[in-house]
């Protein structure tokens, strides 16, 4: 793949796994494709489930602050905060040199860096971690404890990952979602969804007492080992933060397309 197929694809993954997610949280949730812009808006305290995403190929830097424009006033137009995720590979020269004033212009601020991953790796041996056990998530309990876990990783209240995950059936059911606990205690949690020939990992955390042990790299197998095993799958992506970057080369992924995170200004 070049690197904008790589970074389609990442974009494309985003699109077709967040419409999942979303609608599972919220059934008449803001879910549409505008042109060049993708929404898909849970309004939910857990701000991950509320974003929005530029879809155009090799925009100009006119055309992307139209663009940019229009992401920022859906934003505006909603109850809670969320992101813009920009995948930088789809953008030519000219664009990404004008980006950061475009985006200022529209009123928004750079949040946070990304990074999209990809390999053809499936399938992964079930994994052995010496102070881990491995458990699927099913229960509502089990939901609450991957919730938290995402919550402490990422400093949010806890109420906004249980706003999130808890009552959702797809998680239980549907999604390859994984706890690792150590002592019968979760510590560490990862999930893969299938989407479109290809499993995406989402919402890896480790609890921060736990961290730099290798939990999330084992869970992350675990639920790369069991999605490849369900569904004969053999490509996997992610869209990792700079804490999770150095974890998912070690796994096999390569890094794409940088992606950056936006959020209104003020």
């Amino acid at each position: 793949m070049t690197d904008r197929a790589h970074s389609i694809e990442s974009m494309q993954q985003l699109a077709a796994v967040w419409r999942v997610v979303v609608l599972d949280r919220d059934p008449g949730a803001d879910v549409r494709d505008l042109p060049g812009v993708a929404v898909r808006w849970a309004d939910s305290e857990f701000v991950f489930w509320n974003c929005v995403t530029l879809t155009d190929v090799g925009p100009d830097a006119e055309l992307l602050g139209r663009r940019l424009g229009v992401a920022a006033d859906v934003m505006r137009s909603k109850q809670r905060a969320g992101f813009l995720w920009l995948f930088e590979g789809l953008l030519d020269d000219d664009a990404r040199a004008a980006l950061d004033a475009a985006a200022g212009r529209a009123g928004l601020r750079h949040a946070f860096p990304g990074t999209g991953m990809a390999a053809d790796l499936l399938p992964v041996p079930d994994p052995v971690h010496p102070d881990l056990t491995f458990a699927r998530v099913r229960t509502n309990e089990d939901l609450r404890a991957y919730a938290d876990l995402n919550s402490r990783a990422y400093g949010f209240p806890l109420e906004a990952g249980r706003d999130g995950l808890l009552g959702s059936s797809l998680w239980t059911n549907e999604v390859h979602a994984y706890l690792g606990l150590r002592d019968g205690v979760p510590v560490t949690c990862a999930s893969a969804v299938e989407a479109e020939g290809r499993l995406f990992v989402a919402l890896v955390a480790t609890d921060p007492r736990w961290q730099r042990r290798g939990y999330g790299e084992a869970v992350t197998r675990k639920a790369l080992h069991e999605g490849g095993r369900a569904t004969g799958l053999t490509r996997a992506t992610l869209h990792a933060t700079v804490a999770g970057a150095p974890v998912y080369p070690r796994i096999g992924f390569e890094p794409n397309s940088p992606i950056r995170f936006y959020g209104l200004d003020g």
